[in-house]
């Protein structure tokens, strides 16, 4: 690739309706290409990039800007677009999809604009190519990869406007210029290799570099490019976990691994086929191989400098496609090495390196074919055309996480990451519970170390009949690979509650998740559900369903756990009143909520007619249930004149649940009581006997109704004998079977 002449002035954009027809031409083409994945869903680590409730407002946004762990990485221009963006559509996928398609669009029109004003002959191909290229699939159709495409547009916009600097050498230019490199280097990092790239521009225009003119102006950028670059590399050691054992690397070993790298990424550009989202992880110096990978792209590199010496275009292009590939090379530890030391998006703005002096050599060849002009400019735009395709079939993949999940693992069976978030996607619904669990078991044969796949296999077996064993051995698995792994903790004393002669150790382990983390609301709700269940520990339950609140009072389900557990204390019904009260302000449909308020309602004096009321909202909710019935019919049976309307609600009651003995005595008696209905009341008691032998109340009432009709005596002292045998010290019982034998001795 040839030296340019000076650049040569270009107008305004605006002004340009060349520039501006081709930036339309990119927007469409794009759209087209990328179609598939437009209407994908949410995937990977998205819900981590699009705004998070805590962080949604003006205090979120601050902390966005000043409190590192805050958000996923600190990137605080790119999480503060993030910001702006769920402000204006919410959780849009469609919108979040669109608009980094046009940020893309927006980083392939400064290509072609950044190489017209270099003088470069074949800027639109160039800018094509990049448009296009498969490579760049993963940057576009991945939400939390705005952080490429939106530091693209900042990286390029600031070399736009340096080159005006560096023709015109004036201070407004300069200072905008720095101002959009600060903007790219607060959205990603990567951005911090611009200014060596625009030395390594300078040379190739000039053949030289000058110390004044070249070198000095950028010095306040390369500053602060390493202060952004440490900050980043601090992070996420200390945020996000890119340090320990799977990182731990000789410098021999990441200098091989830095040759394979590069010989990857350069393979992946010039032919991009068998891409994915996750490539097998290599193990760096295992063999010859990565010796000979980076014995390869020295002898390129040395190759290119040889021929510096005739065009300088080649060697300035992989000097450039290296050099922003330096922070994924392997010399700074980066989280995603944990699975894999090469990801597609790593070489977004990279790829340009090759990409620009390949289009430059296309140009060349189609020059010299006798194919006429229009053949040439056919060929030329063939190139783009087939990357198209190939841009189509791969978005196609990033649909959603399934899809995505599934032609990774078709490609690479040996990426146990993917088996884990293939498992979390499918989740644990009944229809592919079976799925997830053997997912879960690839992970952890895969990479036993990994705890998270440990504790979610168990908390999978545990919905299996007869697995709770195998669950509560997975969750061992996983605290003896993190034993300050809180939720496994409180996984486990759940799985152990229910199995015999454990609850001790099921409380040991509630305890000591919270011990762990103070604040873990869910751990302490568990504790107290535990602690009802057990003698005398009431008043403690009571206080761990408080704390549960206290850390969480948005969750309606701690303010009901807390109600349940007052009203079992009678002097503390008040209070229950106001927990089921508050359960319900948050979830103002929960039949459960409005039925037990109701309970407790009809529990405090003067407050039947509420109860009633509350029965009734429950029964709107949950029409089907007998207990809310036989609750209501209660209620109305204690209200004057509310007889027949019991009657109803307990009948209803017994049409949905016949089997309820309780609920046949109390009809039993309300029917003794309703002219002509003596016979009804009979069956009543008959059936609550059958169902319930021992309801001392039941015999009784069978009594009374038998004697008065005065035909079935003998069964009806029968029946008073059998409750006297139940309760000795029932003395209505007593009494009636008196007065019987005293009428007919």
């Amino acid at each position: 690739m040839e030296s340019p002449a000076a650049p040569r002035s270009a107008k305004p954009a605006w002004a340009d309706p060349e520039a501006a027809g081709f930036a339309c031409l990119l927007l469409a083409g794009l759209l087209l290409a990328y179609l598939p994945a437009l209407r994908g869903g949410f995937l990977w680590d998205d819900d981590a990039h699009v705004t998070k409730l805590s962080l949604r407002s003006l205090r979120g946004l601050w902390r966005i800007w000043f409190e590192p762990g805050a958000t996923q990485q600190y990137y605080p221009l790119l999480h503060s677009a993030f910001w702006l963006e769920h402000r204006l559509w919410g959780d849009s996928v469609l919108a979040y999809h669109l608009l980094n398609v046009a940020l893309h669009a927006a980083a392939a029109w400064l290509v072609y604009d950044v190489l017209r004003r270099l003088s470069f002959p074949a800027p639109r191909l160039a800018a094509l190519v990049f448009a296009f290229h498969p490579v760049c699939v993963e940057s576009v159709a991945w939400i939390s990869e705005q952080k490429n495409t939106l530091s693209a547009v900042f990286y390029l916009l600031a070399a736009r406007v340096y080159l005006r600097f560096d023709a015109t050498r004036g201070t407004s230019a300069y200072a905008g210029a720095l101002a959009l490199f600060a903007m790219a280097l607060l959205t990603k990092t990567v951005t911090a290799t611009l200014p060596a790239a625009l030395l390594v521009v300078f040379w190739w225009r000039r053949g030289r570099l000058g110390l004044r003119r070249d070198v000095l102006p950028l010095l306040p950028w390369f500053a602060a490019g390493l202060a952004v670059g440490l900050h980043t590399a601090w992070v996420e050691r200390t945020f996000i976990g890119a340090e320990g054992a799977d990182f731990t690397l000789s410098a021999l070993k990441r200098l091989l691994l830095a040759g394979r790298v590069i010989a990857f990424y350069l393979g992946k550009v010039l032919w991009p086929s068998n891409l994915m989202f996750i490539y097998p992880r290599w193990s760096p110096g295992a063999g010859w191989g990565d010796a000979a990978y980076l014995a390869g792209i020295l002898a390129l590199l040395a190759v290119l400098a040889v021929l510096a010496r005739r065009m300088r275009g080649p060697l300035a292009g992989f000097l450039i496609f290296a050099g922003t590939l330096f922070p994924a090379l392997g010399f700074v530890n980066v989280y995603p090495f944990l699975f894999s030391f090469v990801a597609d998006h790593f070489q977004y703005l990279a790829s340009l390196g090759i990409i620009v002096p390949a289009a430059w050599g296309v140009w060349r060849i189609c020059l010299r074919l006798p194919l006429g002009d229009a053949g040439r400019a056919a060929l030329r735009l063939a190139v783009p055309a087939v990357l198209g395709i190939l841009t189509w079939r791969q978005a196609g993949t990033y649909r959603d996480s399934e899809t995505l999940y599934r032609s990774t693992l078709a490609r690479n069976p040996s990426a146990w990451l993917i088996h884990f978030n293939l498992a979390v996607t499918l989740g644990m619904g009944p229809e592919h519970l079976a799925e997830a669990i053997s997912e879960y078991q690839a992970t952890v044969r895969l990479k036993p170390d990994h705890w998270r796949a440990h504790n979610n296999l168990a908390s999978a077996l545990l919905k299996v009949p007869g697995r709770s064993a195998d669950a509560v051995a997975e969750y061992g698995q996983a605290l003896r690979y993190n034993p300050g792994y809180a939720e496994a903790h409180n996984n486990l004393g759940i799985a152990l509650e229910d199995a015999p002669g454990r609850l001790a150790d099921a409380e040991a382990e509630l305890r000591e998740a919270i011990r762990l983390r103070p604040d873990y609301d869910a751990a302490h709700a568990n504790l107290g559900t535990l602690l009802e269940r057990k003698a005398g520990s009431l008043p403690e339950a009571i206080r761990e369903f408080q704390a549960a609140v206290r850390i969480a009072p948005r969750e309606a389900d701690y303010h009901y756990d807390l109600a349940n557990a007052l009203s079992q204390a009678p002097a503390r019904l008040a209070e229950a009143v106001a927990e089921y009260r508050a359960a319900l302000g948050l979830e103002p449909d929960r039949a459960d909520a409005h039925s037990n308020l109701g309970v407790a309602l009809a529990h405090t004096p003067g407050r039947l007619d509420e109860a009633i009321a509350e029965y009734r909202l429950a029964l709107r909710l949950q029409p089907g249930s007998e207990e809310i019935h036989a609750n209501l019919a209660n209620a109305l049976s204690r209200r004057p004149g509310g007889s027949a309307e019991a009657i109803a609600e307990y009948s209803a009651a017994l049409k949905i649940d016949p089997s309820d003995a309780q609920a046949h005595y109390a009809l039993g008696i309300l029917l003794s009581g309703a002219p002509g209905r003596r016979q009804d009341a009979v069956a009543e008691f008959e059936a609550a006997v059958r169902l319930n032998p021992g309801l001392a109340e039941a015999h009784f009432g069978l009594a009374i109704a038998l004697a008065m009709g005065g035909e079935r005596r003998e069964e009806a002292i029968a029946h008073l004998e059998r409750a006297l045998a139940i309760r000795p010290d029932f003395e209505l019982a007593r009494r009636a079977l008196d007065r019987l034998e005293a009428a007919h001795p």
